[in-house]
Protein backbone atom coordinates (compact mmCIF):
# COMPACT_ATOMS: atom_id res chain seq x y z
CA UNK A 1 0.00 0.00 0.00
CA UNK A 2 1.16 3.34 -0.74
CA UNK A 3 2.62 5.14 2.38
CA UNK A 4 3.86 8.35 0.76
CA UNK A 5 1.16 10.71 2.65
CA UNK A 6 2.92 8.83 5.72
CA UNK A 7 5.92 9.78 4.76
CA UNK A 8 4.97 13.46 3.90
CA UNK A 9 3.37 14.17 7.06
CA UNK A 10 6.16 12.83 8.95
CA UNK A 11 8.49 15.06 6.91
CA UNK A 12 6.17 18.05 7.68
CA UNK A 13 5.32 17.74 11.10
CA UNK A 14 7.80 15.07 12.70
CA UNK A 15 11.23 15.74 10.81
CA UNK A 16 11.58 19.06 12.02
CA UNK A 17 11.59 18.31 15.68
CA UNK A 18 13.64 14.98 15.16
CA UNK A 19 16.83 16.16 16.14
CA UNK A 20 15.14 17.75 19.51
CA UNK A 21 13.39 14.17 20.05
CA UNK A 22 17.07 12.17 19.96
CA UNK A 23 18.64 14.92 22.45
CA UNK A 24 16.43 14.02 24.85
CA UNK A 25 16.03 10.45 24.50
CA UNK A 26 12.05 10.77 24.08
CA UNK A 27 10.59 7.92 24.46
CA UNK A 28 6.57 9.73 24.64
CA UNK A 29 4.84 11.99 22.37
CA UNK A 30 2.34 14.18 24.27
CA UNK A 31 0.60 16.56 22.32
CA UNK A 32 -2.41 18.65 21.58
CA UNK A 33 -3.59 18.43 18.21
CA UNK A 34 -5.99 21.30 16.74
CA UNK A 35 -8.10 21.29 13.74
CA UNK A 36 -7.73 18.66 11.36
CA UNK A 37 -4.63 17.43 12.83
CA UNK A 38 -6.98 15.63 15.47
CA UNK A 39 -7.84 13.11 12.62
CA UNK A 40 -4.32 11.84 11.90
CA UNK A 41 -3.43 9.21 14.26
CA UNK A 42 0.42 10.41 14.88
CA UNK A 43 1.65 6.87 15.04
CA UNK A 44 0.60 6.06 11.75
CA UNK A 45 3.40 8.70 10.50
CA UNK A 46 6.32 7.28 8.64
CA UNK A 47 9.94 8.09 8.89
CA UNK A 48 10.54 5.42 5.34
CA UNK A 49 11.72 2.97 7.49
CA UNK A 50 9.54 2.55 10.43
CA UNK A 51 6.03 4.17 11.61
CA UNK A 52 6.68 6.51 14.50
CA UNK A 53 4.81 4.22 16.82
CA UNK A 54 7.51 1.74 16.48
CA UNK A 55 9.73 4.09 17.75
CA UNK A 56 7.62 6.09 20.41
CA UNK A 57 4.69 6.29 22.65
CA UNK A 58 1.64 8.27 21.93
CA UNK A 59 -0.81 10.48 24.20
CA UNK A 60 -3.03 12.99 23.14
CA UNK A 61 -4.41 15.56 25.75
CA UNK A 62 -7.03 17.78 26.14
CA UNK A 63 -6.73 20.99 28.68
CA UNK A 64 -8.10 18.64 31.37
CA UNK A 65 -5.41 16.33 31.13
CA UNK A 66 -3.08 18.82 32.09
CA UNK A 67 -4.69 18.54 35.87
CA UNK A 68 -4.79 14.36 36.11
CA UNK A 69 -1.09 13.84 34.37
CA UNK A 70 -0.01 12.65 37.70
CA UNK A 71 -2.21 10.49 39.01
CA UNK A 72 -0.77 6.82 38.78
CA UNK A 73 -2.89 4.14 38.18
CA UNK A 74 -4.57 1.68 40.46
CA UNK A 75 -2.88 -1.31 41.08
CA UNK A 76 -5.79 -3.94 40.52
CA UNK A 77 -7.80 -3.40 37.88
CA UNK A 78 -11.32 -4.03 38.51
CA UNK A 79 -13.33 -3.98 35.41
CA UNK A 80 -17.19 -3.07 33.68
CA UNK A 81 -17.15 -4.43 30.21
CA UNK A 82 -20.11 -4.13 28.54
CA UNK A 83 -20.77 -5.54 24.95
CA UNK A 84 -23.36 -4.80 22.35
CA UNK A 85 -23.62 -8.13 19.78
CA UNK A 86 -26.68 -7.68 18.08
CA UNK A 87 -27.87 -5.46 15.32
CA UNK A 88 -29.98 -2.31 16.42
CA UNK A 89 -30.70 -0.39 12.80
CA UNK A 90 -28.60 1.14 11.29
CA UNK A 91 -26.31 -0.63 12.80
CA UNK A 92 -24.75 -4.08 11.92
CA UNK A 93 -24.06 -7.05 14.84
CA UNK A 94 -20.59 -7.07 16.50
CA UNK A 95 -19.72 -10.26 16.35
CA UNK A 96 -16.82 -10.16 17.84
CA UNK A 97 -17.91 -7.95 20.92
CA UNK A 98 -18.78 -10.85 22.52
CA UNK A 99 -15.23 -12.27 22.56
CA UNK A 100 -13.59 -9.38 23.09
CA UNK A 101 -15.33 -8.88 26.28
CA UNK A 102 -15.21 -12.42 27.28
CA UNK A 103 -11.23 -12.31 26.81
CA UNK A 104 -10.99 -9.22 28.77
CA UNK A 105 -12.61 -11.53 31.67
CA UNK A 106 -10.00 -14.19 31.70
CA UNK A 107 -6.98 -11.95 32.04
CA UNK A 108 -9.04 -9.88 34.72
CA UNK A 109 -11.05 -12.02 36.63
CA UNK A 110 -12.45 -9.20 38.58
CA UNK A 111 -14.62 -7.93 35.55
CA UNK A 112 -18.36 -7.59 35.67
CA UNK A 113 -20.00 -7.91 32.07
CA UNK A 114 -22.76 -6.66 30.75
CA UNK A 115 -23.95 -8.30 27.32
CA UNK A 116 -26.60 -6.83 25.07
CA UNK A 117 -30.21 -5.69 27.03
CA UNK A 118 -28.07 -6.11 30.30
CA UNK A 119 -26.23 -2.99 29.12
CA UNK A 120 -28.61 -0.33 29.52
CA UNK A 121 -29.81 3.43 30.84
CA UNK A 122 -29.10 2.05 34.84
CA UNK A 123 -26.31 0.37 34.54
CA UNK A 124 -23.83 3.93 33.70
CA UNK A 125 -24.35 3.93 37.58
CA UNK A 126 -22.54 1.18 38.49
CA UNK A 127 -19.29 2.24 36.08
CA UNK A 128 -17.63 4.66 38.79
CA UNK A 129 -17.52 1.34 40.99
CA UNK A 130 -14.52 0.30 38.60
CA UNK A 131 -11.09 1.47 37.65
CA UNK A 132 -11.68 0.41 34.09
CA UNK A 133 -14.77 0.92 32.12
CA UNK A 134 -14.62 -1.10 28.70
CA UNK A 135 -17.40 -0.61 25.81
CA UNK A 136 -18.05 -2.49 23.25
CA UNK A 137 -20.48 -0.91 21.35
CA UNK A 138 -21.46 1.25 18.23
CA UNK A 139 -21.17 5.57 18.88
CA UNK A 140 -21.18 7.84 16.92
CA UNK A 141 -19.82 11.33 17.32
CA UNK A 142 -20.61 14.48 15.39
CA UNK A 143 -20.15 17.87 15.48
CA UNK A 144 -22.47 18.91 18.23
CA UNK A 145 -22.90 16.48 21.75
CA UNK A 146 -26.65 16.02 21.14
CA UNK A 147 -26.18 14.11 17.86
CA UNK A 148 -23.45 12.32 19.39
CA UNK A 149 -24.10 9.21 21.02
CA UNK A 150 -23.15 5.79 22.60
CA UNK A 151 -25.40 2.94 21.71
CA UNK A 152 -26.52 0.70 24.89
CA UNK A 153 -27.70 -3.20 24.47
CA UNK A 154 -31.25 -2.83 24.42
CA UNK A 155 -31.26 -0.43 21.40
CA UNK A 156 -31.62 2.94 23.50
CA UNK A 157 -28.81 5.83 23.00
CA UNK A 158 -27.04 7.94 25.45
CA UNK A 159 -26.14 10.95 24.15
CA UNK A 160 -23.11 13.15 25.36
CA UNK A 161 -25.29 15.95 26.54
CA UNK A 162 -26.62 13.23 28.53
CA UNK A 163 -23.02 11.79 29.13
CA UNK A 164 -21.99 15.50 30.31
CA UNK A 165 -24.63 15.71 32.86
CA UNK A 166 -25.15 12.12 34.49
CA UNK A 167 -22.28 10.56 34.07
CA UNK A 168 -19.50 9.97 37.28
CA UNK A 169 -16.60 8.40 36.47
CA UNK A 170 -13.94 9.58 39.41
CA UNK A 171 -13.06 6.55 40.59
CA UNK A 172 -12.10 5.44 36.77
CA UNK A 173 -8.55 5.29 35.72
CA UNK A 174 -9.80 4.29 31.95
CA UNK A 175 -12.75 4.00 29.43
CA UNK A 176 -12.11 2.27 26.26
CA UNK A 177 -14.53 2.80 23.41
CA UNK A 178 -13.75 -0.13 21.00
CA UNK A 179 -16.51 0.88 18.98
CA UNK A 180 -17.28 0.78 15.30
CA UNK A 181 -17.67 4.45 14.37
CA UNK A 182 -16.52 6.74 17.52
CA UNK A 183 -14.21 9.33 16.48
CA UNK A 184 -15.43 10.51 12.70
CA UNK A 185 -19.50 10.63 12.95
CA UNK A 186 -20.02 12.62 9.54
CA UNK A 187 -18.33 15.09 7.62
CA UNK A 188 -15.29 16.87 8.66
CA UNK A 189 -15.29 19.16 10.83
CA UNK A 190 -12.23 20.55 12.76
CA UNK A 191 -11.94 17.54 14.48
CA UNK A 192 -13.29 18.33 17.99
CA UNK A 193 -15.55 15.73 18.37
CA UNK A 194 -12.70 12.91 18.82
CA UNK A 195 -10.80 14.71 21.95
CA UNK A 196 -14.32 15.92 22.69
CA UNK A 197 -15.15 12.01 24.14
CA UNK A 198 -12.29 12.26 26.04
CA UNK A 199 -12.83 15.92 27.02
CA UNK A 200 -16.27 14.43 28.27
CA UNK A 201 -14.64 11.21 30.03
CA UNK A 202 -11.97 13.34 31.83
CA UNK A 203 -14.49 16.15 32.67
CA UNK A 204 -16.48 12.69 34.30
CA UNK A 205 -13.70 12.22 36.62
CA UNK A 206 -11.63 9.19 34.15
CA UNK A 207 -8.48 9.61 33.63
CA UNK A 208 -7.92 8.86 30.35
CA UNK A 209 -9.57 7.10 27.52
CA UNK A 210 -9.21 5.48 24.34
CA UNK A 211 -11.14 5.96 21.28
CA UNK A 212 -11.03 5.09 17.33
CA UNK A 213 -10.65 8.08 14.58
CA UNK A 214 -12.75 6.09 11.47
CA UNK A 215 -14.77 3.10 11.00
CA UNK A 216 -13.17 -0.27 12.55
CA UNK A 217 -12.60 -3.89 11.62
CA UNK A 218 -14.59 -5.77 14.32
CA UNK A 219 -12.13 -8.68 14.14
CA UNK A 220 -9.20 -6.38 14.09
CA UNK A 221 -10.55 -4.86 17.30
CA UNK A 222 -10.83 -7.54 19.51
CA UNK A 223 -6.98 -8.75 18.16
CA UNK A 224 -5.83 -5.76 19.30
CA UNK A 225 -7.64 -4.93 22.57
CA UNK A 226 -6.97 -9.20 23.77
CA UNK A 227 -3.47 -7.53 23.16
CA UNK A 228 -3.39 -4.31 24.92
CA UNK A 229 -5.16 -5.76 27.85
CA UNK A 230 -2.44 -8.79 28.18
CA UNK A 231 0.32 -6.17 27.84
CA UNK A 232 -1.32 -4.19 30.74
CA UNK A 233 -1.74 -7.39 33.08
CA UNK A 234 1.64 -8.05 33.36
CA UNK A 235 2.10 -4.48 35.58
CA UNK A 236 4.67 -1.82 35.57
CA UNK A 237 3.60 -1.18 32.15
CA UNK A 238 1.86 2.18 31.28
CA UNK A 239 -1.26 2.99 29.28
CA UNK A 240 0.36 4.19 26.54
CA UNK A 241 3.39 1.39 26.48
CA UNK A 242 0.19 -1.16 26.24
CA UNK A 243 -1.41 0.12 23.37
CA UNK A 244 1.90 1.10 21.45
CA UNK A 245 2.66 -2.83 22.05
CA UNK A 246 -0.68 -3.83 20.75
CA UNK A 247 -0.40 -1.70 17.38
CA UNK A 248 3.43 -3.68 17.31
CA UNK A 249 2.35 -6.41 17.60
CA UNK A 250 -0.54 -5.90 14.97
CA UNK A 251 2.25 -4.75 12.53
CA UNK A 252 4.69 -7.17 13.10
CA UNK A 253 2.78 -10.00 12.98
CA UNK A 254 2.24 -11.32 9.59
CA UNK A 255 -0.44 -14.05 10.56
CA UNK A 256 -2.84 -11.67 11.78
CA UNK A 257 -3.11 -10.39 8.22
CA UNK A 258 -3.62 -6.84 10.31
CA UNK A 259 -0.62 -4.57 9.30
CA UNK A 260 -2.23 -2.42 7.67
CA UNK A 261 -2.62 1.03 8.88
CA UNK A 262 -6.42 0.86 8.67
CA UNK A 263 -6.25 -2.17 11.37
CA UNK A 264 -3.97 -0.88 14.06
CA UNK A 265 -4.04 3.05 13.70
CA UNK A 266 -7.17 4.63 14.47
CA UNK A 267 -6.96 3.82 18.52
CA UNK A 268 -5.80 6.81 20.32
CA UNK A 269 -5.42 7.59 24.07
CA UNK A 270 -6.56 10.50 25.32
CA UNK A 271 -5.13 11.85 28.76
CA UNK A 272 -3.47 10.84 31.10
CA UNK A 273 -1.32 7.64 29.75
CA UNK A 274 0.50 6.25 32.76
Amino acid sequence: FDKTPAEQLYQRLIKPIEADLAKANAKTIIYAPDGKLRYIPLGALYDGEQWLIERLRVNQITALSLTSLDNQPTPQLEVFAAAVTKAHKPFPALQYAQPEVESLAETFPNTKLFIDKQFHGDTIYQMNDYSLVHLATHAVFKKTKQDSFILFGDGSRVTLTQVEEKWDLSNVDLVVLSACQTGLGGELGDGKEILGFGYLMQNAGADAAIASLWIVDDQGTQVLMNKFYQVLKQGNVTKAEALRQAQIALITKVEYGLDHPFYWAPFILIGNGL
